[in-house]
């Protein structure tokens, strides 16, 4: 299995019942992204697109999704974020982040069906300029 480092993107009014390698498909009348699996392993990573799950941004000839996608739930747990249509691979979670990873999802989907307000990271977190140093280079 040979790891992808970069995708193409398209978007389509339904995704195809057959993913090709390399190419992340985009629906935004169901808001959905999908691919195949950047690892090789050929499994089908699904994306839903909204307020509590990724983002999904269009840089005019690229695109980006956020957050990174964690495949927690496939043999080969890959861990990657697709960022201007590169892969870019960070280390596997262990169960303990896997498991606070969720945690921290649930109560995000919670807060905003609570409050209708989408949680949003400070843009001068910690997190933010990391992001920021990685990506802008």
């Amino acid at each position: 299995m040979k790891r992808r480092t970069v995708l193409k993107h398209e978007f389509v009014e339904h995704i195809p019942n057959k993913l090709e390698d390399g190419t992340l498909y985009v629906c935004k009348i169901f808001g959905t992204a999908a691919h195949k699996c950047c690892c090789g392993c050929g499994k089908e990573v699904i994306t839903p697109i909204g307020p509590t799950d990724w983002r999904l941004n269009f840089e005019g000839t690229t695109v980006s999704l956020h957050p990174s996608i964690g495949n927690w739930s496939f043999e080969c747990q890959s861990h990657y974020w697709i960022k201007r249509n590169r892969v870019i691979w960070v280390s596997q979670w262990s169960k303990r982040e896997i498991e606070a990873g969720r945690s921290y999802e649930r109560a995000e989907k919670e807060q905003y069906f609570q409050t209708g307000k989408v949680p949003t990271v400070p843009s001068d977190s910690l997190w933010n300029k990391l992001m920021k140093w990685l990506f802008n280079q």
